[in-house]
């Protein structure tokens, strides 16, 4: 059993879904975890509050009350792939994430996670992601270093003061060479209402205001590819995959768009072809403009 060293944190809900206790809540949160797992973490003190007090099976469910907890997963694949950082200062540390990792523990990553190779390499057991990206994107990751300062990183994600450059590879049909012989240097602007689907970890179109917002450049072409400069507006789930594949120009190796293929282990030499390119803001607490770009770029391959 391979299990976290660092815990994951949840925030019990404003208002009571129906419970009566901790476990409660947890058994419905996490419903492929069974019962008697979470028995067992209690009963070894793997679950706690924020002053470290334990919870056991019997701890009343308190409104917004935040619980820490240790993942657990029988085995975790490793991504041989390396991670760098690009800069670091006193209040955050931007990394480059090489595809297929992610950036924090989720599903059978415990260990191998962005964020847990990073407090590793630097000793920064507070170290935090301050927003995400897919595991199967590569790219830049901001990481608040301070937490006296995190909120106002965070800040800066949730008010849509971070400007985000991607890149993107898609294939090119032969309709669309004879709609559209020359692509580089044309501007698509998408605009649509982005929910949920089924899986809900899938994302679709629907009718209504608009709440997805991205610009989308072609910069290069080749025979049967083209390579896309994207600058997301909002940021929502999957925005720039599904984005893409509005303008039937679907992203290279996407398993999701526009079909869900079937689960299958990580194709190494097979990427989803989607980088975050680059990052720019106003530093909140010095006021001065950032800007940081990935040595790394997508290539057209013919």
């Amino acid at each position: 059993m391979i299990t976290s060293p660092y815990p994951s944190v949840l925030s019990l809900p404003q208002v009571n879904p129906g419970v009566v206790t901790v476990l409660d809540y947890l058994i419905i949160k996490f419903p492929r975890i069974a019962p008697e797992v979470w028995r067992q973490r209690m009963s070894d003190g793997k679950v706690h509050r924020h002053d470290n007090s334990l919870i056991n099976a019997q701890s009343p469910f308190k409104e917004q009350e935040r619980i820490y907890y240790y993942r657990e997963v029988e085995t975790e694949p490793v991504i041989a792939a390396a991670e760098s950082i690009i800069y670091q200062d006193e209040h955050i540390l931007v990394a480059f994430k090489p595809h297929f990792l992610p950036v924090i523990p989720g599903g059978i990553f415990v260990s191998e996670c962005l964020q847990n190779r990073l407090r590793r390499a630097t000793g920064i057991k507070s170290l935090q992601a301050v927003h995400r990206l897919d595991r199967v994107t590569a790219g830049l990751v901001i990481f608040s270093v301070n937490p006296a300062t995190r909120h106002l990183y965070h800040h800066l994600f949730e008010s849509g003061q971070i400007h985000k450059t991607y890149q993107a590879i898609a294939r090119i049909n032969d309709e669309q060479l004879l709609v559209e012989k020359q692509l580089v240097g044309k501007t698509w602007e998408v605009k649509n209402r982005l929910v949920r689907s089924q899986p809900r970890f899938t994302m679709q179109v629907v009718a209504g205001e608009s709440n997805s917002h991205s610009v989308i450049t072609c910069i290069e072409q080749s025979t049967h590819e083209a390579l896309f400069e994207l600058r997301p507006i909002t940021g929502k789930t999957h925005q720039l995959r599904v984005h893409m594949q509005c303008l039937s120009f679907g992203i290279k190796h996407d398993k999701y768009y526009p079909v869900l293929q079937p689960l299958s282990s990580d194709k190494i030499d097979a990427p989803l072809q989607l980088l975050a390119k680059t990052l720019d803001f106003i530093d909140p607490v010095t006021n001065a403009p950032r800007s940081f770009s990935a040595a790394h770029n997508l290539s057209l391959n013919d």
